[in-house]
Order: structure tokens, then sequence, then C-alpha cells
């Protein structure tokens, strides 16, 4: 039986608490009432004591589950995407040190993407090299939204950074900016924030890096969005009729398999359609491990995604 690489799990790193000024991120002591806060958002969710902040009790569930390998990525709640650089720094590099602490008793079964400050691409770059020169990060994990697209020129210095470093950027979305909630605040009930915000960021992340030409600009860059894209693949074939209507000859139905998409999605037809839209061999497994949302099986599609997973994690070392 072949191994399983998940490729979507979060931490959350006691260290980094407080490095991100009056922003946070903050954790309140109360073991029964853990409130998460990141600028004037504050979300309920038990971190303490749980995956999320235990790696002892993280690899115990994933042997449970039978999940072998995980790359573990920031907390998206604290992207920090519209905090001025000099915290969102600061932020970034206790993160990515903290990381490294986290994971080193763990090495077999445990890898870290280092946060990003990608408000200030240059800053961006620097904590970037020094996260996977100096301390051996595999990975650069952003969010969506820092106040411009992510097709906006002054990120191709970044891409060319994660391209010369050898690395995947993979994308989550986030509702929150690191000052502020939602801007729309009808996405504050029923947990629309996380349901249907995520899925409208990540569409706009994939449009904006096909359509805005980052991917035709950079062809080599390895780029994985999460939950399967979004709505990308619901909305294709009207991205496609956009594009007759304004006299363009559309490429868009093919430029998505530039893109990697995780499979964090619920079984069924919106799994399929995703699978049927971007192909098989562009697909990475993915948990979300620990949250609401978290499979309770790994099945043998599952599975079979691992070559995908090790060509884009750089994993020639591993033995299948």
């Amino acid at each position: 039986m072949s191994m399983v690489i998940d490729l979507h799990a979060h931490v959350v790193l006691e260290e980094s608490f407080g490095t991100a000024g009056e922003y946070g991120p903050e954790l309140s002591s109360d073991a029964k009432v853990q409130d998460f806060r990141v600028g004037d958002y504050v979300m309920r969710v038990p971190y303490r004591g749980s995956v999320f902040m235990n790696a002892q009790k993280r690899v115990d569930a994933m042997d449970a589950l039978g999940i072998d390998l995980q790359l573990l990525s920031p907390n998206p709640l604290s992207f920090f995407g519209y905090i001025n650089a000099t915290d969102a720094l600061r932020f970034a590099r206790a993160s990515n040190d903290a990381m490294v602490k986290h994971i080193d008793p763990f090495k077999n079964r445990l890898l870290g993407a280092a946060s990003i400050p990608l408000q200030d691409p240059e800053l961006a770059c620097e904590e970037l090299e020094r996260a996977v020169n100096h301390l051996g990060l595999i990975a650069a994990y952003i969010g969506t939204d820092y106040g411009f697209s992510l097709d906006d020129p002054k990120l191709d210095v970044f891409y060319q950074t994660v391209i010369d470093l050898d690395v995947p950027l993979l994308i989550h979305p986030a509702t929150n900016n690191g000052i502020h909630g939602a801007a729309d605040e009808r996405l504050s009930r029923f947990g629309l924030d996380l349901i249907l915000g995520y899925a409208y960021e990540e569409t706009i992340a994939v449009a904006s890096l096909v359509l805005g030409g980052v991917m035709k600009r950079h062809p080599k860059l390895d780029v994985c969005v999460s939950h399967g894209g979004g709505a990308i693949a619901f909305l294709k074939q009207r991205f496609e009729s956009m594009a007759t209507f304004l006299g363009k000859e559309s490429t868009f139905a093919e430029d998505l398999k530039l893109l990697w998409f995780d499979s964090h999605l619920e079984e069924g037809p919106a799994h399929d359609l995703v699978v049927s839209t971007v192909g098989l061999d562009r697909m990475v497994f993915g948990t979300n491990f620990g949250g609401w949302d978290t499979p309770t099986v790994v099945t043998d599609f599952d599975r079979g995604l691992t070559p995908n997973a090790m060509q884009l994690l750089r994993l020639p070392w591993i033995e299948m």
C-alpha cells in the first residue's frame, strides 16, 4: 500500500503570539473558552491541547487516520494581509522559527511551509530565502488578499524567487485581513465566511493567476490552490463564454491545468467536477487536519495522489 501525503494541515504556534504587535495573534488561556484574536476579529476555537498545537497528538491522529507525511502550514487567520509590513515580517519570522522547532522532533512525519509577508514583495523574498536556505522549510504559503491582486507585476520578483529556490507556492484564503473580519458583514452568519468567503477568494486567486498572465510569465512556477480552487470548476464555462463575448480567444480551460489543486472537498459531484476539469495529475491530497471538515477515512483515491504530492513537494527521497 502506498504512503499518504497530506498537503492541507494548519498549525497554531504559541511562540508567534503577540509578534504582530497590536494585531496579535492572541489565544485566551481559559481551557474551556478559547478565543483566538487577530486584530479585532475573534473566533472561538479549541486550539490548546489539540493537534493544532501539540505535535505528538497530531502524529498520533495521523496514525489513526492513515496519513504518513504531512505538510504543516500557517493558520490562515494569521496571514495579516493588511497590516504594516514591519509587523507582518516580525510575525512571519517568529512563525517560521517556531515552525522548525515544532516539526523537528518528527522530521520523518512533518514538513513545514513558510509564512510570508507578501504585502512587501522585497521583504517576502528575503524571508522566503531565509526560511528555505537557513531553516529548511520546503514551501511558501500565502493568502489571497494583500490589498492588490495576485497578478500585480510587483509580485513578479517574488514569484521568480519561489522558482529560484525550487519550492512550491501554496495558496489558501482567509476572509479576515489581519485587522478586521470579512468586509461583507453578510458573511458573518451561518459560517458563510468559511463556506462562501473562502470559495470566493480562491476563485478570484485562480482567475488572477491564469487570466492575469502569472502562469504564462512564470511557466516554471508551481502553485497549488486549496479546496479545489473554490468555484473555478463550476464557473469554467462562464469564463470561456465571457472571453467569447469580449471577442477574445480563450485558453482558460487548458490554462487551469498549469496550476495544482488540493482535493479537500466533500466526496460527490463537486469533487468529481474538479477532477474532471483540471485532471487527476494536477490534484494533491488535503484534509484541513483537525478542522471542522476533516475527512474520517483515507480513500484509495487519496492514496493515488501521492506521486503528485511527491512531485510538487520535490520529495525524491521518499520510497513508496
